[in-house]
């Protein structure tokens, strides 16, 4: 029933699907509030590899996870990303290289890290008027999304927007390497156990590849306008 559902925006799909820029757009569209979910991940990651940390080392990781700050802000003026925060230090920039996202990949896999995570964002998204973004939204962290979304597109495609993004932060990219690390993590995160990367069956499916921002958002907002949700429209 839709007065069962939160007001709450899914928006999941596989890593340089357009995801972030979509969700940022949305969200000031509804006047909502972005939740990167997959920067949360990265910043796990970040910080195993800051103290040396295995993510093998249960052990350790559990303290990792015991002491561990990570704060999302909104974008410096004139930036597009999220600022992320980890114990108080700004490490934004430093999250959204391909290897962290394939070390987050790694560690979004580990049971003890899901689960401090997921309780997290659920705790950000009680209030609702969210727009939250990442792999599980949808099936995992808020099954009672009144509004779910799942945008995919061809992984050339999609190695050639992070081609382009890296590059105009002035980085040299090995497009080739980043296609073949797109699709080994699309594979891990479709094929491991625990909150595998796959649509909620109430999601709207929209395949970006030949679609503008502006499109993907159009069509979006669209859907939310006509779907009832917790009582109103």
């Amino acid at each position: 029933m839709a007065e069962d559902k939160q007001r709450i925006v899914t928006i999941d799909g596989p890593s340089g699907g357009g995801k972030s820029t979509v969700s940022r757009v949305l969200a000031a569209k509804l006047h909502f509030t972005y939740l990167d979910t997959g920067a949360m991940y990265r910043a796990v990651a970040f910080q195993c590899r800051e103290k040396g940390i295995d993510p093998a080392d249960s052990q350790g990781l559990e303290a990792l996870l015991a002491a561990i700050r990570i704060e999302l802000l909104p974008p410096a003026e004139g930036e597009d990303d999220v600022r992320v925060l980890v114990d108080g230090r700004e490490v934004g920039s430093q999250l959204r290289t391909p290897e962290m996202g394939m070390l987050a990949s790694k560690v979004s896999a580990l049971p003890q890290v899901r689960q401090t995570l997921t309780r997290l964002q659920q705790q950000i998204g009680a209030g609702g008027r969210i727009v939250a973004e990442g792999r599980d939204t949808g099936t995992v962290v808020f099954p009672r999304a009144a509004w779910k979304f799942f945008l995919d597109a061809s992984p050339e495609v999609r190695a050639r927007r992070r081609a382009a993004q890296l590059r105009s932060k002035g980085e040299e990219v090995d497009e080739a390497h980043l296609l073949a690390q797109i699709v080994k993590r699309d594979r891990d995160d479709r094929e491991r156990s625990l909150a595998p990367l796959t649509a909620a069956p109430d999601a709207l499916i929209i395949d970006s590849t030949g679609l503008l921002v502006e499109e993907v958002v159009r069509r979006m907002y669209e859907k939310i306008l006509t779907t009832p949700c917790c009582g109103k429209k």
